[in-house]
């Protein structure tokens, strides 16, 4: 019966019994068909806000009606789409360098960031984390747990690493103070 409701799951269709039976391996039609009866009667007794419903000469699942406005706000939400070069290398400064300011994220890209930024926390890969003790007490950006999902990551620490290795000469990678911060002070020059 699993393998029935799985592949009612999954159709886009209405599905013949004789299709149900092939995706679920089951002997004929009648098999289907008697699994069906089952797979609705469970569904009634448990209350599931989903039900087989005969359309169209085939078996689909569909939302039963009270759930059907609840299922149509979760629809409407903002589509999937990937992201551009510059919110991925906005991204990756934020999951090597978090927490961040928008400050520090902009002097490594050189240019502004506060439009990629809202892109991001909209699509829940990064949120504010907090607030700098730095004047003005700045907000600092961190990745979310959906940041995690997204890329496969159990935790941050299993980023890969960058620098040397990644083909970034090390004398181009900035410098980071003891709180893992850009260090803020240039680096000597000729002259001093």
């Amino acid at each position: 019966m699993a393998r029935l409701e799985a592949a009612l799951f999954i159709a886009r269709e209405p599905l013949s019994t004789r299709r149900l039976a092939k995706l679920a391996r089951l002997t004929d039609g009648t098999r289907a068909r008697t699994l069906l009866r089952e797979l609705l009667g469970l569904q009634e007794a448990s209350g599931s806000p989903f039900r087989v419903e005969q359309i169209a000469g085939g078996f689909q699942l569909l939302t039963r009606a009270p759930f059907g406005p609840w299922v149509r706000r979760l629809l409407t939400t903002p589509a999937e789409t990937r992201l551009s070069a510059a919110a991925l290398e906005t991204l990756a400064i934020v999951a090597y360098r978090q927490p961040v300011t928008r400050a520090d994220i902009e002097a490594i890209r050189g240019v502004g960031c506060e439009e990629m930024l809202r892109h991001l926390m909209e699509r829940d890969l990064v949120a504010v984390g907090g607030r700098t003790e730095d004047l003005g007490r700045p907000n600092v950006y961190q990745t979310t747990k959906r940041f995690l999902q997204a890329f496969g990551l159990a935790r941050i620490e299993d980023l890969p690493d960058i620098g040397p290795a990644a083909g970034v000469p090390e004398a181009q990678i900035p410098p980071l103070d003891r709180f893992g911060e850009p260090d803020r002070d240039p680096p000597p020059g000729p002259l001093g």
